[in-house]
């Protein structure tokens, strides 16, 4: 299953293992702590729904999301490649990944976010996600740990 957006250079196609070097290469531009080859792999092993969008057949933008069997969604990734930012591939690639979590019959689904990307938490804001929770000290950071937030949509 692909998705092709209003704009005819950019689709959304499912990840593929051989999609992680440069998944990869944009999780270590994007994040203080990357993810690991390993994660990722074990994602698409078990059956996450890992997604990717290209613009002009270059992969800008990926998204991974759990369906757990209570009626609950976990998005938990989205990235976009820097110089792809800004530019609404995040909101597109969230849209989606709400849309297949409604397709499953998911109730809510839930993500964490560093404080200190405020880009995600006015995104997460417009989306009409609510702040449930913190997890202290959850992410590593540069400065020792960062706290994540946690944030629930009612679907």
């Amino acid at each position: 299953m692909s998705a092709v957006l209003n704009h005819s250079t950019v689709e959304l196609r499912p990840m593929c293992k051989q999609d992680l070097p440069l998944i990869i290469a944009i999780d270590r531009r994007v994040y203080p702590s990357p993810w690991t080859e390993s994660i990722f792999r074990d994602c698409l092993h078990v059956g996450y729904c890992c997604w990717v969008m290209e613009e002009n057949k270059e992969i800008v933008a990926y998204g991974v999301l759990s369906i757990g069997a209570a009626g609950e969604a976990h998005i938990l990734n989205i990235s976009v490649k820097p110089e792809s930012q800004r530019r609404g591939f995040g909101e597109c690639m969230l849209d989606y990944l709400l849309e297949i979590a409604r397709d499953h019959k998911a109730k809510s689904v839930f993500l964490e976010v560093r404080p200190s990307n405020t880009v995600a938490l006015h995104l997460y804001d417009k989306k009409g996600f609510n702040r449930v929770g913190v997890r202290t000290n959850y992410y590593p950071s540069k400065d020792g740990r960062e706290d994540a937030l946690i944030f629930a949509l009612e679907l």
